[in-house]
């Protein structure tokens, strides 16, 4: 009761204060509201008695008579006294009581008017020119008894006072019974939460377990208060390993984190009775291999090489990479049934052309579906199995593990899971092509976060959830609602490392371009182009090659001056599409080739075969053009590569724009790929660009590139990654 009377008596002196400092300007306010009506009453009297007065000093200038009249027009309550004065000031005739005090002279306010308060009480004193034919003939000195005014400010302040004292009482009776049913429980639960010890046992939180959750709640809440920093301005943070390093540690307190792909980011092979390393062509390894390095967590992939089993642990696990171990990778196996189903059918023959667009008809078969949904479910156990925590943060990646999601969500429901879909999204009518739509989209739904590359994708899956699932999609906060799990769908480019880390890097431009001229066969004088790509009909190889021929058409001064060499790693070889794509490349190659055949020179280098980074780096920085003519792509990491080797500030990126890229490197030379005459003249313009154009597009994109690098991209995702944990926290923690 007394720690209720010290928070009540402070509570009604502040009342009252209010009340003191409110009562003058109530009361100044209303002075000036009766001294308004006033000096309208004394401008109407003035009217009323002008003729009239007009008349008597005309006929007469006795004063007894206008006395007489002026009293007649006193008997007004209101009224306390008249005078009639000439227009020098002298009086003419007063009323009965007029004060002697009172002179005739003009009050100086502007509205001719003032209050006075005589010993008589307090007077309105106005003084109004009498008028006839617009010349004015005397003046009326007009006294109103203001003392009504001062009986009613005195009943207000009463009233003030008395209506801030119920107020006070009111609310202090509402505080002491509130105070006085939870205060010293809920004293004594906060106590211990700052102590961090939690309601003591044997306190009134024990006693009354309604609070309990409340106080866990606390707990948590201040703990993790002491123990987080604001999230930092993302302009303000120099990405790097570091800073990942630093998300990590002070945003999500080194929590656990696992990647999920399928493919790995090192293959063990056997060659010649050796186990060699090699790192497959993939724009998501190059992603995301640095930031796994960064974050030291679990890489889980399918092991697809011929001497993987043999460098794995008993738990199937192996460090890498193999130079400098920075990180485990957990190797899943798949059955030739399992692979050819799962990867080779619903994925690549089904889901790759779909989401491409690319003039390749998808193919969905059911065995190829429910292979697809088993090996999503052991990947989905395997995250099970590698997760030291209840609440490991998972990042699924790309199109194969559209099903792993929901699952994790069902069996690892604290778990932040981060999808992202590195291909394109399509628009819902082509999506509705897939028999299993439904089930992707509720897979994919099963993610905290889910990425794509570009708004445009992000807008797509968006439409396909509003067309195909009964789901609430908010389009304001890019989220989608399923059965009260909400799905946070964002834009996330993802980029390269910055600086590449490669000894061709060392190597002057000079000696990269001579060592490509010297591999391939080529003159000192020659000019290079460069495409690197898996061998894919999305990747427009073939309009590429197309591109040069019509090159070499229209401006023939480019024979045996420009050889263009097409990297093409091998890729989903066991699909018939593949294999026919191959064979048209290579014909098409050959024909362009004998077309414009020379002893010493041939317009295009194919190189169907695996290329290391270290090689394909040398051939970025030897070529005076690379080009990406990609038919549609996701974001297309080719290109950021080719700008981050070019560290002379040349070259020219030809890019194709139904590419991810394109929106972001506008200082790229932008084409059709399906429109052969224009990357022909692209290709002239390339060629023929001055060095010092060249250099303002190259360090407009290299400076992109370096701000917008891989580790922003992920460092963005686990910076959302670490909001969305804290806000299910405390939602968890508030309804447990």
């Amino acid at each position: 009761m007394r720690l209720s009377f010290r928070f009540l008596v402070p509570l009604a002196l502040a009342l009252f204060a209010v009340a003191y400092a409110v009562t003058p300007v109530v009361d100044g306010l209303m002075r000036q509201w009766h001294t308004r009506d006033l000096d309208i009453r004394a401008t109407l009297v003035a009217s009323s008695l002008q003729d009239a007065l007009y008349e008597s000093l005309g006929a007469s200038t006795d004063p007894a008579r206008i006395s007489a009249k002026l009293n007649d027009f006193i008997r007004d309550e209101r009224l306390f006294g008249l005078a009639v004065c000439d227009p020098s000031g002298k009086r003419i005739a007063v009323s009965t009581g007029f004060p002697n005090d009172i002179a005739c002279d003009r009050v100086e306010d502007p509205d001719r008017s003032q209050v006075r308060e005589p010993p008589q009480g307090m007077l309105h004193v106005a003084t109004r020119d009498l008028v006839h034919e617009g010349q004015a003939f005397a003046n009326l000195v007009v006294i109103h008894d203001m003392s009504f005014a001062q009986r009613r400010s005195d009943a207000t302040k009463r009233y003030l006072f008395y209506l801030m004292a119920a107020i006070a009482a009111i609310v202090s009776l509402i505080t002491v019974a509130i105070a006085e049913i939870s205060w010293r429980d809920w004293m004594r639960g906060v106590r211990a939460l700052l102590k961090h010890r939690g309601a003591p046992s044997d306190g009134p939180v024990s006693q009354r377990p309604e609070l309990a959750p409340v106080a866990r709640d606390l707990q948590t809440l201040i703990r993790d208060l002491e123990g987080e920093r604001l999230l930092r301005d993302e302009a303000q943070i120099n990405w790097s390993p570091e800073s990942l390093r630093g998300i990590l540690k002070d945003d999500l307190q080194g929590e656990e984190v696992l990647i999920l792909s399928n493919r790995e980011p090192y293959i063990h092979q056997k060659r010649n009775g050796k186990i060699i390393v090699k790192r497959p062509a993939s724009g998501l390894v190059t992603a995301l291999e640095p930031v796994m390095r960064a974050c030291s967590g679990t890489w889980i992939a399918h092991g697809s090489g011929d001497a993987d089993r043999d460098t794995v642990d008993r738990h199937d696990h192996v460090k890498v990479p193999p130079d400098k171990p920075a990180y485990e990778l957990r190797r899943i196996w798949l059955t030739p049934e399992m692979e050819r189903g799962y990867y080779y059918g619903f994925a690549n023959s089904g889901l790759w052309p779909l989401c491409h667009i690319a003039h390749v008809r998808p193919t969905f078969r059911s065995e190829d579906y429910e292979c697809y949904e088993h090996v999503n479910g052991m990947f989905a156990d395997a995250v099970l199995a590698e997760a030291k925590r209840r609440d490991p943060i998972v990042l699924v990646q790309d199109y194969h593990f559209a099903l792993v999601p929901r699952l994790l969500r069902e069996r690892l429901p604290e778990a932040t899971v981060i999808t992202f879909w590195h291909i394109p999204w399509p628009n819902p009518e082509t999506f509705g092509i897939c028999p299993w739509r439904k089930e992707l989209l509720e897979g994919l739904l099963g993610s905290s976060i889910l990425g794509f590359h570009t708004q445009f994708h992000c807008n797509n899956f968006l439409d396909c959830v509003d067309r195909y699932l009964e789901a609430r999609v908010d389009r304001e906060t890019f989220t989608v609602t399923l059965r009260g799990k909400t799905t946070a769908v964002r834009r996330y480019p993802i980029s390269i490392d910055w600086p590449l880390q490669s000894p061709a890097m060392a190597e002057p431009i000079a000696a990269c371009r001579k060592a490509v001229r010297q591999i391939n066969g080529l003159a000192d004088d020659v000019l290079l182009g460069v495409g690197v790509d898996r061998l894919d009909y999305t990747k427009g190889i073939i309009e590429r090659i197309q591109a040069v021929e019509r090159l070499l058409e229209l401006k023939p001064e480019w024979i045996r001056r420009f050889t263009f060499v097409q990297i093409a790693a091998p890729s989903r070889t066991d699909i018939a599409e593949y294999k026919r794509f191959e064979e048209d490349v290579k014909a098409l190659v050959e024909r362009v080739n004998t077309r414009f055949a020379h002893v010493d020179w041939k317009p295009i280098v194919l190189l169907i075969e695996h290329h290391e980074p270290d090689q394909v780096y040398e051939y970025y920085r030897g070529s005076q053009v690379a080009v990406v003519s990609s038919l549609h792509d996701g974001m297309n990491l080719v290109a950021k590569e080719f700008i981050a080797a070019r560290d002379d500030e040349r070259g020219v990126l030809i890019l194709s724009q139904f590419t991810g890229a394109s929106r972001e490197l506008p200082e790229a030379l932008i084409v059709n790929p399906y429109d052969i005459d224009q990357c022909a003249l692209a290709l002239h313009t390339a060629l023929t660009m001055p060095d010092a154009e060249q250099r303002a597009r190259m360090r407009s994109m290299r400076g992109l590139v370096q701000e917008f690098n891989v580790y922003r991209w992920a460092g963005r995702m686990l910076l959302d990654a670490a909001q969305t944990r804290m806000r299910q926290r405390v939602l968890r923690r508030t309804a447990a």
